[in-house]
C-alpha cells in the first residue's frame, strides 16, 4: 500500500477505534483522557511527520519515526492496555515504508519492546509476563509475514526485470531480422542491377565500339554524322554503366563482424580493385556499438560511391578517429578529385540527404564540402557509444 491517503485513513481509523474502546466503559476518568491525548498525539505525529515516509523513507528517518511511534505505543499501553490495538497499524506501516529488511526488523523489535514496557508499567511483574507474551506473538507473526511478503515482492521484481530483458531481447531480435531482411534485399537488388542493367550497358558499349570501328573506313558526311552519334551513344552508355556500378557498390552488403576497421579495409580493397582509385584506411575506434558501426560503414560506402561517380579522383582516404569530451566518433572521407562544386546536401545524385537522415537517427551530424588542398571532404560526427559502455549501463540498471 504505497498511497499516502490510505495510510492517513488507516491512522485515523485506528485512533478512532482506540478512543471508541475507552468510551465503552463510563464513567470517564484521567486514564481515558490520557488515552485520548496519546491517540491525538499519534495522529499529529503521523500527519505532520510519519506520512512523509510513504512510499519509502530513508533509513534514519524510518528508524526515527518508528521509535517515536513505539514511545507513543508504550505510553498509551501503560495508561490503557487496549491501546495496544495501535500495533495493527504500526507493524504494516514499518514494513511498507522500510528502506531495507534490516531497518524493518529493528522497527518491529522497537514496537515489541514498547508493548512490554507499557504492560510492565501498567501492571508490574504480571504485566511484564503478559506484555512479553503478547509482544512475542505479535512481533513473531509480523516478522514472519513481512519476510514472506518481502520475498514475494523480490520474486515479482525479479520477474519484472526478466520480462523487461526478454522484451528487450525480442526487440533486438526483431531489429536484427529487419536488418537482415534489408541487407538481403539490398544484396538482391545489387545482383539484379549487376546481372541485367550493368551487363546490358556493357554490351551497348561493346556494340558502339564495334560500330565505330566499322564506320572508321567509311567516308562521307553521313558516315561522319553516324560516327558522332555512335560516340555519343558510347559515352552515354559508359556514364550509365558507371552509375549502375556505383549503385551496385552502394547496395552490396559489407560484413562488419570483424569490427569497423576490418570492414572498411574490405570496402576499400573492393573499391580500389573496381575503380583503380587508391584508398587508404586509418582508424583508432574499436569496440563500437553495432548500430554505430553500421551507420559509419554505410556512410563510408555512400561516400566512396560518390567518389566513383563524381570525383574523378586518383586517391581517397578514410579516417576514423575519436575526439572531444564527451567523446565523439569522426569519420572523414577525402579524395583528390575535382571537388564538390556547388553541390549541397539535397542536390540530386549525391545521396547526401539519405546519409544525413541516417546519421541524425543516432544523434550525429554530417559535414560536406571542399577539402583544404582540393578535392572533397565528407565528415560524419556521431556520439560515441561503445559496446562495453552499454553493457556497464545495463549491469548498473540491473543492480
Amino acid at each position: 500500500m504505497q498511497n499516502v491517503r490510505w495510510w492517513d485513513a488507516a491512522a485515523v481509523a485506528v485512533a478512532v477505534v482506540i478512543a471508541a474502546v475507552s468510551l465503552l466503559d463510563p464513567p470517564f476518568g484521567a486514564d481515558d483522557v490520557g488515552v485520548w491525548a496519546v491517540a491525538g498525539a499519534f495522529l499529529l505525529v503521523h500527519l505532520a511527520w510519519g506520512r512523509r515516509c510513504v512510499p519509502v523513507a530513508t533509513t534514519r528517518t524510518h528508524l526515527a519515526v518508528s521509535i517515536t511511534y513505539a514511545v507513543l505505543l508504550a505510553v498509551g499501553t501503560a495508561i490503557e492496555p487496549s491501546f495496544a490495538i495501535l500495533q495493527a497499524f504500526l507493524y504494516p506501516f514499518v514494513w511498507s515504508t522500510s528502506p531495507s529488511t534490516r531497518s524493518a526488523i529493528i522497527a518491529n523489535l522497537a514496537i515489541a519492546v514498547a508493548i512490554v514496557f507499557g504492560y510492565a508499567a501498567r501492571s508490574g511483574p504480571a504485566g511484564l509476563v503478559t506484555g512479553s507474551a503478547i509482544a512475542a506473538l505479535s512481533v513473531g507473526f509480523s516478522i514472519a509475514l513481512g519476510l514472506w511478503i518481502t520475498r514475494i515482492a523480490q520474486f515479482g521484481e525479479e520477474r519484472a526485470r526478466l520480462l523487461e530483458e526478454l522484451q528487450a531481447a525480442q526487440g533486438q531480435l526483431a531489429a536484427m531480422h529487419r536488418d537482415a531482411g534489408v541487407a538481403d534485399e539490398r544484396a538482391r537488388l545489387a545482383r539484379e542491377i549487376h546481372d541485367t542493367i550493368a551487363q546490358s550497358l556493357t554490351g551497348m558499349v561493346m556494340v558502339a565500339q564495334r560500330t565505330e570501328r566499322r564506320l572508321a573506313g567509311v567516308d562521307g558526311e553521313a558516315a561522319a554524322s553516324a560516327r558522332g552519334d555512335v560516340e555519343l551513344m558510347e559515352q552515354m552508355a559508359r556514364e550509365a554503366l558507371t552509375e549502375a556500378r556505383g549503385l551496385v557498390a552502394s547496395l552490396a552488403p559489407i560484413e562488419s563482424d570483424g569490427g569497423l576497421g576490418e570492414a572498411l579495409r574490405r570496402l576499400a580493397a573492393t573499391f580500389e580493385r573496381e575503380t583503380g582509385v587508391r584508398v587508404s584506411v586509418t582508424t583508432d575506434a574499436a569496440g563500437l556499438d553495432r548500430e554505430l558501426e553500421v551507420v559509419l560503414l554505410r556512410c563510408a560506402q555512400e561516400a566512396l560511391a560518390n567518389v566513383r561517380k563524381h570525383a574523378r579522383a586518383n586517391v581517397a582516404e578514410i579516417v576514423v578517429t575519436t575526439a572531444g569530451v564527451p567523446p565523439e566518433i569522426v569519420l572523414a572521407v577525402r579524395d583528390d578529385g575535382v571537388g564538390p562544386g556547388d553541390a549541397v546536401p539535397g542536390d540530386g545524385g549525391f545521396g547526401l540527404v539519405g546519409m544525413r537522415d541516417r546519421v541524425s537517427l543516432v544523434g550525429g551530424r554530417l559535414e560536406f564540402g571542399a577539402g583544404r588542398d582540393g578535392g572533397t571532404v565528407l565528415r560524419v560526427v556521431v556520439p560515441s557509444r561503445r559496446a562495453e559502455e552499454r553493457r556497464d549501463a545495463t549491469a548498473g540498471a540491473d543492480a
